[in-house]
């Protein structure tokens, strides 16, 4: 019997099948069960750390426990040896020496220090991929020459002819730059990162991560390594690695920290080299369902009604990045139902529902927008999602299959809900076919959420809350808000997580005679304030009162009410 995956199955972290399968490798090619867990992906190295924490109570290394500069000097121990033991020593006051391991029990290691240095070593447990990026930080230099397998050893390696391509493969098989993409990676699922940004410049590599909307740098390698390191990225999409004159698109598949992953690739020839843009999409952390995504109470109650209308357009607008196919997913989750056929044309399908039958649009072949739905039509469905209304041929057709008894469910690119029936009027649309089909029309950006460890209360003063318009909205007496401050558990900023504002426009009598009158998108707002409409700033503030955002932040995504 194996103690660790005994334990890691009865905390849920592994299923028995994983295990079983883990320890056929074990037997086959030896090392540790808990290495070969994290490297097929089956359980997050955090997860082994936290029962090993629990059962044999050693202390966790942060990474600010990790030193600015190396606390041994190399002729007591060489950088060669704490890299194949997998140690960084952490702090020395001359008798007491400690050190972050990936295994504290290890004996051999522990007598090894204590004899080298003549010090009492303490040792505590280091994540994986935290001690990989402290050692490579203090030691890379110097273990670089000792070292073939370190990266500094193949940024060296890379020579002068990097037009090789059959070389650039080579090099991005190697185990640094496997070892470096994997750390990229697991470390964009530990900050939730949406979005990996990897841009060459002349001198420098620059990767970012997109945490909770919001761009934020960190460490890079040398500039020397980047074509290693896109063309490794470029394999794994299945891209080709010789093709650096033009885009590509392409998909990885994988499976870190017991959790399926998809990376949606883009690459575009920039004046350095490729820069590569890669999307997250992480199955398990998307909620589908309507009340898990931020809608308040109001909006989801009248979200509901629309839903339940037996045809019709229901549009959601807003731009990249605001959540708006979110939200068409948990749209698509409610209505789909046994009695119920769905359909959806979209570029490209980003998650896979059970029950729903997806279709990603293929330019090169001429299947776009418009000639799937008029083939998707003949197919019987009860609800056709489209991806985005890009042209006239794909909302006119949108428009007659709702004219026609579906359900249809689609994206606009505009600022506000009222913005989006003048956008369908400038495409061409007739406006009493829009007024025949339109059911509701909602605008949504996303805010980030704060942090519940560290924020704090504050007072909203007077000429604030009338500059903003929102006397309406606060109670009586002092009105409490609260901000954003930092700690540990937000990587200091304050914020951890994301949700949405929202804006409903519900068509009524009284919009409809606006659209046949090609009213402006002013007087569709007027009108529709004059109805109970929340704009998203209204919904944002509401939200800000009660404690889930800060008023800075909604303000940062949206405008003031007109």
């Amino acid at each position: 019997m194996n103690r660790l995956g005994d334990w890691l199955v009865a905390a849920g972290k592994l299923s028995d099948a994983d295990l079983q399968r883990a320890i056929q490798v074990q037997k086959l090619s030896g090392g540790k069960l808990g290495s070969i867990l994290i490297r097929l992906g089956m359980v997050a190295e955090r997860d082994i750390a936290s029962i090993q924490v629990e059962r044999f109570g050693y202390r966790l290394v942060t990474p600010d426990d990790y030193p600015e500069v190396p606390v041994l000097d190399e002729g007591l121990v060489s950088p060669l040896f704490l890299r194949e033991q997998h140690v960084v020593p952490l702090t020395d006051d001359g008798e007491r020496l400690q050190v972050a391991m990936l295994d504290p029990s290890d004996d051999y290691v522990l007598r090894s220090l204590e004899l080298a240095t003549g010090r009492r070593v303490e040792a505590s447990l280091a994540l994986s991929s935290e001690l990989e990026n402290a050692y490579e930080r203090l030691y890379g230099a110097g273990a670089s020459k000792a070292n073939e397998d370190s990266v500094e050893a193949e940024e060296a390696g890379l020579g002068a002819n990097l037009d090789d391509v059959e070389r650039l493969r080579d090099m991005a098989s190697e185990a640094p730059v496997i070892r470096l993409v994997n750390t990229i990676f697991s470390r964009a699922l530990e900050s939730r990162a949406s979005d990996i940004h990897i841009e060459p410049f002349e001198h420098t590599l620059m990767i970012r991560f997109r945490i909770d909307g919001v761009l934020q740098e960190i460490e890079a390698p040398s500039a020397q390594i980047a074509p290693a390191v896109i063309s490794r990225l470029k394999i794994l999409s299945r891209l080709n690695i010789a093709e650096r004159r033009l885009p590509q698109d392409g998909r990885i598949q994988l499976r870190m920290q017991g959790r399926a992953i998809d990376l949606r690739v883009s690459t575009v020839p920039t004046l350095h080299g490729e820069s590569v843009v890669m999307r997250i999409l992480d199955k398990q952390s998307m909620s589908l369902e309507l009340e898990t995504i931020g809608l308040s109470e109001r909006v989801l109650k009248d979200f509901k009604t629309v839903l339940e209308r037996p045809n019709g357009i229901f549009l959601v607008t807003g731009p990249t990045g605001s959540g708006k196919t979110t939200t068409l997913y948990a749209a698509l989750n409610r209505l789909n139902t046994v009695d119920r056929k769905i359909l959806t044309v979209e570029d490209p399908v980003e998650y896979q529902i059970q029950g729903v039958n997806q279709i990603q649009t293929a330019s090169k072949v001429g299947l776009d927008f418009a000639s799937a739905l008029r083939s998707i039509l003949r197919q019987d469905p009860d609800v056709v999602m489209i991806g985005e209304m890009r042209d006239k041929e794909t909302a006119g057709i949108a428009i007659q299959a709702a004219l026609t008894g579906h359900i249809v469910l689609s994206t606009l690119h505009t600022n506000d809900a009222p913005s989006g029936v003048t956008r369908l009027l400038d495409m061409g649309m007739e406006d009493y076919l829009l007024t025949s089909t339109i059911n509701a029309i909602m605008a949504q950006r996303l805010v980030r959420v704060l942090c519940p460890h560290c924020k704090q209360p504050e007072t909203l003063g007077d000429d604030e809350i009338e500059h903003m318009g929102v006397r309406a909205f606060c109670p009586a007496g002092a009105v409490q808000v609260w901000r954003a401050v930092g700690c540990d558990a937000c990587a200091h900023t304050g914020y951890r997580g994301r949700m949405g504002i929202h804006e409903l426009l519900v068509m009524n009598d009284e919009v409809r005679n606006l659209v046949l009158q090609h009213a402006s998108s002013e007087q569709i707002y007027r009108t529709a304030r004059q109805h109970g409409m929340r704009t998203m700033f209204e919904d944002g503030f509401l939200k800000a009162l009660d404690g889930l955002t800060s008023v800075p932040e909604v303000l940062r995504v949206a405008q003031l009410a007109r």
